[in-house]
């Protein structure tokens, strides 16, 4: 099959070895997968990442020297199934999965390992029990989203949002766009979104954020007290700090950059008692100051993947348009562009999601 392949610190299209299903697995052909932005940051600080897994005895490894195929946000099409099987799916139906293969003695993360290659490559073997059947004519290119879509989900969720909350989106990379998306389908906001780039900017205001800003001109905290906070609210004041006096909107702030420096900022920058949800994906060392966080009462949550139940419910509100996600892609490419691709992400301007195309 042809895939692109990350070895030697470069990507290449390269022929490999077809996979084969084993027990439990099926064999799909790839229609579409997004580039993630932690294929970005793995592809970059992949050694460094490897070995925070590792020690955080998360079960993500793999040998770079080996050669790796990314890709985790995909739409495929059934193509076998493996021995032990259920076939519930007629072959040549559409599926989305979650990306982990659960083995008798280990779990394999699909697109973050040697044995099972991703979707950047022309097949993949899915674990059965992960599938989920495309809804109707849903688009690849759109099924595709539901991984970095179900994230979003996933994050709402995590903030245990009770509805009466002025949301502060940092980062409109594609995980804020999805944020954006899917705080407003649950009728939260009015949100606030930062970003430096123009065309994320642009991009945000067509997921539905009400105040965009650019933080090069404005402060994004600023631009949320002005949106949330009572006349006369003194953010640095003793009265605010003390939890006294008029109190602005509770503020929630999704961190969707995923770099160093960032979460200290917020911690630096946010009104007191304000809830910080990560949910970028930084992969290298980070500093903060819990002093900061401690004096402001700040509450700090970080978001990894989601549940079965979000991925699924995620994939059906794409197909019945409860999440318009389609502006969120802004290029699709062959697999020949995808190392252009991640140069034109490592410092993007206009571009969102680029999606691989096998179709």
């Amino acid at each position: 099959m042809k895939a692109v392949v990350m070895r030697d610190d470069s990507l290449e299209v390269e022929q490999l070895k077809d996979p084969q299903p084993g027990p439990g697995e099926v064999l799909v052909r790839t229609l579409a997968c997004g580039i993630c932005g932690s294929d970005l940051h793995m592809f970059k600080h992949c050694e460094h990442a490897l070995a925070s897994f590792k020690r955080g005895n998360i079960p993500i490894s793999f040998d770079p020297a080996q050669g790796v195929v990314f890709g985790h946000e995909y739409c495929a099409e059934i193509l076998d199934y493996g021995p032990g099987t259920e076939r519930k799916l007629k072959p040549g139906t559409r599926v989305c999965s979650i990306p982990l293969v659960i083995k008798p003695d280990s779990l394999e993360s699909v697109g973050y390992s040697n044995s099972y290659p991703g979707g950047y490559g022309e097949l993949m073997v899915l674990s059965e029990m992960m599938l989920v059947p495309v809804p109707g004519d849903l688009p690849s290119n759109i099924a595709a989203l539901t991984e970095p879509m179900a994230i979003a989900t996933h994050a709402v969720a995590r903030a245990q949002l009770q509805g009466d909350e002025v949301p502060l989106v940092i980062g409109c990379g594609p995980i804020g766009l999805a944020m954006i998306l899917a705080l407003k389908a649950r009728g939260i906001g009015p949100v606030i979104a930062s970003d430096f780039s123009a065309g994320r900017r642009a991009l945000a205001e067509k997921m539905g954020a009400d105040v965009v800003v650019n933080p090069a001109d404005t402060s994004p905290y600023q631009s949320w007290l002005d949106v949330a906070a009572p006349p006369g609210y003194d953010v640095h004041g003793a009265m605010a700090i003390m939890g006294l006096g008029p109190m602005p909107k509770p503020c929630v702030i999704f961190e969707c950059v995923g770099v160093p420096g960032i979460i200290q900022q917020v911690l630096a920058s946010a009104p007191p008692r304000s809830r910080l949800i990560v949910v970028g994906v930084c992969m290298q060392p980070d500093t903060i100051e819990p002093l900061i966080a401690i004096s402001k009462e700040m509450n700090v949550h970080f978001v990894y993947a989601y549940s079965g139940e979000e991925f699924a419910q995620t994939l059906t509100d794409l197909a019945d348009g409860r999440l318009e996600a389609e502006p969120i892609i802004t290029s699709v490419v062959r697999p020949e562009g995808v190392a252009r691709a991640f140069d034109t992400l490592a410092q993007p301007e206009d571009e969102a999601k680029i999606i691989i195309s096998f179709d």
